[in-house]
Parts: structure tokens; C-alpha cells; sequence
């Protein structure tokens, strides 16, 4: 048989689940057939933790054969706007903060071409909807399965974020949830937060959230009232979304404004390193915090999601309750320059700021994440 390159083999996990003994004959087709052929073979699958063990593990079958490793990440928010067909900045903010940057997930949008709760409800709350059972399609699929981690999802979607608040929710002790909760990560499920400047084996401090916008949204929305999406007219799951998704939509608006930071600031007065949030007690909470890398200048940031564009009055306002926040306590040079910024979804056409402050809106953000 003549071979014409590339072979392509999908879903590599779940054929090694199903034939155990698959990894041993690739390893002979590799060593031998395709060598002799010079084929370009591309092995793919979703479970990172399989698709590793498959080839990284020294004593797997494939151990030693890749030439090159590749991960795959979400597609950036800054190509959704045309992949969706999208109008304003607002829109986009908006739908990535429910559909993330999976491409299957912007597949479905796209031939559904409908308004955002229409699309939620065709392709999530109705039963028979493609992405109704995601979640859980996702952990099952994981070999071995981590349908088991489910509760701790649950709990951390419905807004349980730390630790022992986890384990009070579904009745474990903390000690317990260590291991569940480095799979978690590992599988890129959840991540860990902790204040801006705070050193992570020293921080008592660490938040837990689920990563995927999607993910989050269906935990924090559907997963709870799945059965009674079923059940109710569809006035009533509209307004399950409204009261829902406007935390969704600034949850992810600070996320991305924290993101943006390094790549806006290309433009500023220095480039600053990854940005953060910092929180204290009962204390007040800044929402983006950065330096650049010499140290002289502090960014200062508030974020702010609103339902319409606002006025310069409240612009000027809240710029002067950031100030009045005063510094906060991170480690910094004695005379470091400070600098504010303001992330809003859209900014008014016309503002006197002094030079120490910046507003930037949802069209520069996602301008620079692509």
C-alpha cells in the first residue's frame, strides 16, 4: 500500500480506552512503516492527562516518538467579532463571557445566527440542545473519568471560592479536596487566584474559580435549575439569564482587562508585567493592580461593567473614589508614580483627564488580545 501523508488520528484517548493495545502497534508503524514512508503523523485528543500519559511517560509505548508537542488554547476574544459577525464591542464581551474561545462552541453560534438568549436557550437550556449536557460530556470523556470531581465544580460555580467553603458545601474535610483539587487544575478546569504581589506558598489567601467561560456560566446559571429550564415558558428562562449573566459578563470584562493590561501599556508610559487583583480582609479591593519591570510605576485599575454607556460625570466620579482607595499595601519602590486607569465597556467622545489617568473601553481591550 502507498502512504500519502499526513495521518491524522483524532481522539487518541478514547481509541486507547477502547483498544489498550493501540499505543504498541502505532509504536511499530512508527518505528518502522512510517519512518520508511517519511509520514508526518499528528496523534489528537482532548484529555490532556491521557494524551501525556500516552506519549510523555517513560514507560509508554510512544515514549521518545514525538517530534513536536502542541496545546491547543482557546481561540482570543479578539477574532470573535468577525468569526460571529458581531456589531459592537459590548456584543462580543458579552458572548464570550458564555460561548469562551472554544471553536465548536462559536460553530454552533455562528449557524444558529440568532440573539444571544435566543442561542443560550436553543443550544443549552433546551434538553435536546448540543451543549445541554457539555459539562458533563467533558468529564466522563476524561480517562479515566472525573465525573467524580463534579461536586466541587457545583459548588465552586455557585460561588463557593474558597477552600473550606468547598468543603462545607458537599460535606468533605478540607485535607480531603487537596488532590480533587489539583486534578481540577491539572485538567485546566479551575484555577487558583491569590492577591496581586503575594507569594503563592505563602498565600492563605487563594481563591478558586472555574476557568472556561463556558464552564462558568453553566455552572453558575443552568447547572442548578437544569430540570426546571424544562419545565417553565420561555419568558421565565429569559429572565433566569438577565438575573444571571450580567455578573457573568463582568466577571469576565475584569478578566479580560487584567489580560489586556501588558499589551495596551506597549503604548503607554512603560510596559507593565501580567496585571492582578488585590484583596485584604474586609479591606478594599483593586481590581487591577501591575508595575512595570523597573519598578517606578504603579498601575492602579477599576473595572466597571455597565448596562449603558456612562457620562463623563460618572466617569470623573469614579475615578476619584479609585484615588480615594488610596495605595494599596504591596510591595513597591519608596517613590514610585502612580497611574489610574478605568475599564468600562464604552467611554464617552469627550473627556479632560489629567495625565496621571486613563479610560479605556472594550474596543482597545479586545483589540490588543488576539
Amino acid at each position: 500500500m502507498k502512504w500519502r501523508g499526513p495521518i491524522v488520528i483524532d481522539e487518541l484517548p478514547y481509541l486507547i480506552s477502547k483498544s489498550p493495545e493501540l499505543p504498541s502497534i502505532l509504536q511499530k508503524f512508527i518505528d518502522h512503516e512510517a519512518k520508511k514512508a517519511k509520514l508526518v503523523i499528528a496523534l489528537c485528543g482532548s484529555s490532556q492527562r491521557m494524551m501525556q500519559g500516552a506519549i510523555l511517560d517513560e514507560s509508554a509505548p510512544l515514549f521518545g516518538r514525538a517530534d513536536e508537542l502542541i496545546k491547543l488554547f482557546p481561540i482570543a476574544i479578539g477574532y470573535m467579532k468577525q468569526a460571529l459577525k458581531l456589531k459592537t464591542a459590548r456584543a462580543v464581551v458579552e458572548s464570550y463571557a458564555v460561548w469562551g474561545g472554544i471553536p465548536r462552541y462559536w460553530e454552533l453560534v455562528q449557524k444558529n445566527k440568532r440573539p444571544l438568549f435566543e442561542t443560550i436557550d436553543q443550544l443549552v437550556l433546551d434538553s435536546m440542545g448540543p451543549l445541554n449536557e457539555e459539562p458533563q460530556r467533558l468529564l466522563y470523556e476524561e480517562s479515566p473519568s472525573a465525573i467524580h470531581l463534579r461536586p466541587i465544580l457545583d459548588a465552586i460555580g455557585l460561588g463557593a471560592n474558597r477552600l473550606s467553603e468547598v468543603a462545607s458545601r458537599i460535606g468533605e474535610s478540607t485535607t480531603a479536596l487537596s488532590r480533587p483539587i489539583e486534578k481540577l487544575i491539572e485538567l485546566d478546569l479551575i484555577q487558583r487566584e491569590i492577591p496581586y504581589g503575594t507569594a503563592p506558598e505563602s498565600s492563605k489567601k487563594t481563591l478558586y474559580k472555574i476557568k472556561d467561560p463556558f464552564l462558568r456560566f453553566w455552572f453558575k446559571v443552568v447547572a442548578s435549575r437544569r430540570s426546571l429550564f424544562s419545565q417553565v415558558s420561555v419568558s421565565v428562562r429569559y429572565q433566569w439569564l438577565k438575573e444571571g449573566l450580567p455578573s457573568l459578563f463582568a466577571t469576565t470584562w475584569e478578566e479580560l482587562c487584567r489580560l489586556a493590561v501588558p499589551l495596551l501599556s506597549e503604548k503607554w508610559d512603560g510596559i507593565y508585567e501580567p496585571a492582578g487583583r488585590f484583596w485584604q480582609g474586609q479591606g478594599p479591593e483593586w481590581d487591577v493592580l501591575s508595575q512595570t519591570s523597573d519598578g517606578r510605576h504603579l498601575l492602579v485599575g477599576e473595572v466597571k461593567w455597565t448596562e449603558k454607556t456612562p457620562s463623563s460625570q460618572w466617569i470623573y466620579k469614579t475615578i476619584q473614589e479609585l484615588k480615594n482607595k488610596g495605595i494599596p499595601p504591596v510591595q513597591r519602590q519608596p517613590n514610585v508614580q502612580l497611574h489610574y486607569v478605568l475599564f468600562v465597556p464604552e467611554k464617552p467622545k469627550q473627556l479632560r483627564l489629567p495625565s496621571d489617568v486613563r479610560v479605556v473601553d472594550a474596543k482597545e481591550v479586545i483589540k490588543v488580545l488576539q
